[in-house]
């Protein structure tokens, strides 16, 4: 019970800290594009994460049979994931962006099972075809099919899928600190899009636009504390639960970034969106009905 409420706090503050990092993206609109923004943010979060695990003397090292699954992770979750979140939040709106990648969990529900052999039942395939049609309700709104909207919730989508996948290889390294996971996740995304930021920052980025408070604000909240605490937080949360429990905390992004869009953006909530969201809450809550899959359960399920 302990590893359970620790999990569940240090899973709540990551899905916080990602439902205002929604808000965050939508400032840098016209400014930014999402690849340099997601090059800009991983830059900017390489500097506390190397300085932390100075301080605290973490280990480096990563062993030769875990580097290929490390770059997977990596290329999928911490690039293509995010480089799609923020290209869809930057043509639909926070609350969208938020509420679409909190199917994660439905997602992680699947991959839980045929990766991790977690638990399977009824409940759990449940739980993803309502979050699946919670998902399609709020991206393909019949009053509002503009391209962008539909791009970018496709784009969400996308998102959803390759973080959830990542979200259960993580758990396959466990045997690591949630800091040294991160650093190179940062590192291999940062040098993959290395090639592209430079190419924006040389022949496109406008520095006087740039350097207004709410942009390099918003910079600096979506690389230190959106990658640096969010990113850490999240993987040391997952190693307390199975990866299809620990998604629910993903619910916590919507909560944060509807409100905050309406606060601050001034987004207006459609008709759609409540029962969509709705489906989504269902098939989240059903994920958590198929019971947590045991020490013993695991070890036994990874020898068949």
């Amino acid at each position: 019970m302990r590893n359970l409420i620790i999990g569940s706090i240090l899973l709540s503050l990551a899905g916080s800290i990602w439902g205002a990092m929604f808000i965050a993206v939508r400032f840098t609109v016209g400014v930014i594009t999402p690849t340099a923004l997601v090059w800009l943010r991983y830059g900017v979060a390489l500097v506390p994460i190397i300085l932390i695990m100075l301080y605290q003397k973490s280990s480096w090292k990563i062993e030769p049979k875990d580097r290929k699954l490390l770059l997977l992770s990596a290329l999928t979750g911490h690039t293509l994931s995010i480089v799609t979140q923020e290209s869809g939040t930057m043509l639909t709106s926070a609350q969208m962006g938020s509420v679409v990648t909190a199917a994660t969990p439905a997602f992680m529900v699947a991959f839980g099972c045929l990766i991790l052999h977690e638990r399977f039942n009824f409940s759990r395939l449940l739980s993803v075809v309502l979050a699946t049609a919670g998902v399609l309700l709020i991206v393909v709104d019949p009053e509002n099919l503009q391209t962008g909207s539909l791009m970018g919730g496709i784009y969400l989508i996308v998102a959803a899928v390759t973080w959830a996948f990542m979200s259960v290889l993580i758990k396959l390294l466990h045997r690591y600190s949630a800091f040294t996971i991160t650093f190179y996740s940062v590192l291999i995304a940062f040098l993959a899009l290395t090639p592209y930021g430079l190419w924006w920052l040389i022949s496109e980025a406008d520095f006087a636009a740039m350097a207004a408070p709410h942009i390099w604000g918003s910079v600096l909240y979506v690389g230190v504390i959106s990658t640096t605490a969010g990113f850490v937080l999240w993987s040391k949360g997952l190693t307390y639960m199975d990866a299809s429990i620990g998604g629910l905390f993903m619910f916590f992004q919507p909560i944060v970034g509807t409100l905050l869009g309406y606060l601050l953006l001034d987004e207006a909530i459609t008709s759609y969106f409540v029962p969509g969201f709705l489906l989504i809450a269902i098939g989240v809550i059903l994920a958590m009905k198929g019971g947590n899959t045991t020490a013993a359960e695991k070890l036994a399920r990874s020898k068949t």
